[in-house]
């Protein structure tokens, strides 16, 4: 590889999630050139006073193989040091390439075998199950018998791939996670047209709070680590964040410990679990193998990863005492937003609807006592205002696109008002829908 320290730069793809703002923020003041590479130049990340190049991708969701031959082409640029996976396409890409990635650029994530150990929920669960961490109760579709008890349907996998699914994977839309109602199994084979693969059916754990796992690791040695605990999501039933707090417990730690050490991790990992109230036991509901979409407020309580990732991706000493500030929380404004238009407005058969009134003084209560936001910061406030008029345009969509539907059927008899405040691929959810298990 021919790089120079003097222009050294990394790779972030630019996504809806704050995540890769966070990078910019915590690289670009340390004098390293930052290139947020995206399907789209309205990615709020592309209007950073901390980016210095905006290059256009191709989508991965339509077409990975040409995602990969992009990524690759701004690899091989004399200015780039390292790429930041911010995505499961990201990651599974980089690391179903490894080889012609390491010959340009710093690799630091894992091996595709390992990856797919994780990517594969059946492989996840089996390597939990090794290490002695708990996981709840799951088998694939075909093998479920006990319909009667309170269930989730998910994806067996994480990301729609050629080496998961077969050749037309790109075409595939696995789906996400829905709650199952007790006494109503799914019709296997529509649920498999449907998802393109045979998904899995776990039981359901009855809170919704969830508790991260967050890890850098070298070759199988933890470097740098960090919890929280999501006290709010998307929707009052879960769903990405919008409201965490920081925390420490030794349970968490060795659970997500024991699994990247089974594991022999390198690179990144999110370990997500929910904690069962019938047994106070945590339970494993997947690993995200990147950056996850809460990773500013991971750096606003002391735990730096973006730059704990640049400097083991080029061979420095990470010093990192796995120290941060433990209690304190955060906020994702349009999360927030979310989860209050979930309360006022949706019905979910499994979990009970708080009251409005008290969730509003909640979150306000929050909002002032804990003024930490993932977009919102006085220094760099146009990626705030460019997700705010994608939230708005999203919106408009999805109701000029439930208003059409409407009109077209009368038969139809869903709610045209009952749309996520946001429609992207990995956030929101429909009101039969969960997200035990889906990303951070």
């Amino acid at each position: 590889m021919d790089r120079h320290d003097d222009d050294a730069g990394v790779l972030i793809p630019g996504i809806d999630a704050p995540s890769t703002v966070a990078c910019l923020r915590s690289l670009r003041p340390r004098g390293i050139r930052t290139i947020v590479g995206s399907e789209s130049s309205t990615t709020p990340a592309s209007r950073s006073t901390y980016c210095d190049e905006f290059v256009e991708l191709p989508d991965p969701a339509d077409d990975l193989s040409a995602y990969g031959d992009a990524l690759l082409a701004v690899a091989e640029r004399s200015d780039v040091r390292t790429i930041i996976p911010v995505r499961e396409e990201d990651v599974y890409v980089l690391a179903d390439r490894k080889a012609a990635f390491a010959d340009v650029v710093d690799t630091n994530w894992p091996d595709f075998e390992t990856l797919r150990r994780v990517q594969d929920r059946v492989e996840l669960f089996a390597a939990a199950d090794a290490a002695d961490v708990a996981v709840p109760e799951t088998a694939l579709l075909d093998q479920w018998t006990d319909w009667d008890q309170e269930t989730i349907v998910k994806p067996r996998y994480t990301v729609a791939a050629p080496a998961y699914l077969d050749p037309s994977a790109d075409e595939i839309e696995i789906g996400s996670t829905e709650y199952q109602q007790p006494g109503t199994p799914p019709d296997l084979q529509t649920v498999v047209e449907r998802r393109g693969h045979v998904p899995l059916v776990q039981e359901r754990i009855p809170d919704s709070r969830e508790f991260g796992f967050f890890a850098l690791y070298d070759r199988g040695d933890p470097v740098a680590t960090f919890q929280h605990c999501q006290r709010r999501g998307w929707e009052y039933c879960g769903g990405p964040s919008a409201y965490r707090e920081s925390v420490y417990d030794p349970d968490l730690e060795a659970a997500g410990r024991a699994l990247l050490d089974e594991l022999e991790w390198h690179g990144l990992a999110m370990v997500e679990f929910l904690r069962d109230p019938v047994d106070d036991e945590y339970k494993l509901m997947e690993i995200n193998p990147r950056f996850w979409s809460s990773l500013p407020f991971s750096v606003r309580a002391g735990a730096d990863f973006p730059r704990y990732y640049w400097k083991q991706a080029i061979g420095e000493p990470v010093a990192s005492d796995d120290t941060y500030e433990v209690g304190i929380g955060g906020h994702l404004l349009r999360g927030e937003l979310s989860y209050l238009h979930s309360v006022a407005t949706k019905e979910y058969p499994m979990v009970e609807r708080p009251s409005l009134t008290g969730e509003m003084r909640d979150v306000a209560t929050s909002l002032v006592s804990q003024p930490r936001f993932d977009y919102a910061v006085a220094d760099d406030p146009l990626p705030f205002v460019r997700d705010g008029i994608n939230l708005v345009e999203a919106y408009r969509e999805s109701r000029s696109t439930s208003d059409s539907a409407a009109d077209s059927s009368e038969a139809d008899d869903r709610d045209p008002t009952d749309v996520p405040p946001q429609s992207t691929r990995s956030h929101g959810a429909s009101p039969s829908q969960t997200s035990q298990g889906l990303d951070d």
